[in-house]
């Protein structure tokens, strides 16, 4: 079984590593593009080009599935890149948690990049799935980039602003980017004092990964020997360095250790 997925840079890490947790024995590919992220100030066609190159990049190592890893890129670039790669290739796309999250009540607030925030996705989700909870969508401008260097100071004020602006008393918290997850416990460590009792938080790796599971179904009958291939745009590489401080990278550079 092969597993790829797509992203700008490390915010892929999340689902590679709960996909790794899930199939030790999956052989993962990890396509991004470090030389023309970050993704988000690109116009929506710009964007797509650099999505659709990754995802061509990858597809071309004949992987069972792929995971377009990144909200943004989903937003903006997911239709096009399953109108070239499936039926033949599963892709599977990252969507902001807002439907459970929402279906829980209360005050919830989304965590997104600003290219996300504000999008009409974004709206049209909220307006399909957020019934009676109480939205509030909180741009957290320069928190990607932050995390993608590994830089904590700068993470740490990205936090600080983006926990400001979050409504007090949030019951529930929706990571809607994916780099965030990287940072889950800084995030809740900033916003938990000001929130209501038990704050449930919502990320999408375990969702996605999941669903590209599901995707695949029975018709891969084959394991892996759980290797990382990296490519950066479409050249074969090594992690980036910043992915050894979190703990999702330290997994995937980590020997593989085969399923039971």
């Amino acid at each position: 079984m092969k597993i790829a997925l797509v992203d700008s840079g490390i915010g892929l890490l999340a689902a590679a590593a709960a996909l790794r947790r899930l199939r030790p024995d999956a052989d993962l590919v990890l396509s991004s593009d470090p030389d023309g992220m970050p993704w988000g100030p690109r116009t929506p066609d710009d964007l797509t080009d650099h999505a659709v190159a990754c995802a061509r990049a990858a597809a071309a190592l004949r992987p069972d599935a792929l995971v377009i890893a990144c909200n943004t890129a989903s937003v903006h670039a997911l239709e096009t890149i399953r109108a070239e790669l499936e039926p033949e290739l599963p892709v599977i796309g990252t969507v902001p948690a807002i439907k459970p999250a929402a279906a829980a009540g209360g005050r919830v607030a989304i965590w997104a990049t600003p290219a996300t925030t504000g999008s009409p996705y974004q709206h049209e989700l909220i307006r399909r799935f957020g019934g009676s909870a109480e939205v509030t969508e909180v741009a957290c401008p320069g928190l990607a980039d932050a995390v993608e260097r590994g830089d904590a100071e700068d993470i740490a004020t990205a936090i600080a602003l983006a926990a400001a602006r979050t409504p007090a008393g949030t019951d529930g918290l929706v990571l809607g980017c994916t780099h965030y997850e990287l940072v889950e416990q800084e995030i809740l460590a900033a916003v938990g004092p000001l929130a209501a009792p038990g704050l449930r938080w919502y990320g999408s790796a375990d969702a996605v990964a999941a669903q590209a599971l599901r995707r695949i179904g029975t018709t891969c009958r084959t394991t892996g020997t759980g290797r990382l291939t990296v490519l950066h745009g479409g050249r074969e590489a090594a992690l980036p360095a910043a992915a050894d401080r979190y703990p999702e990278g330290r997994l995937l550079a980590a020997a593989p250790v085969p399923a039971a």
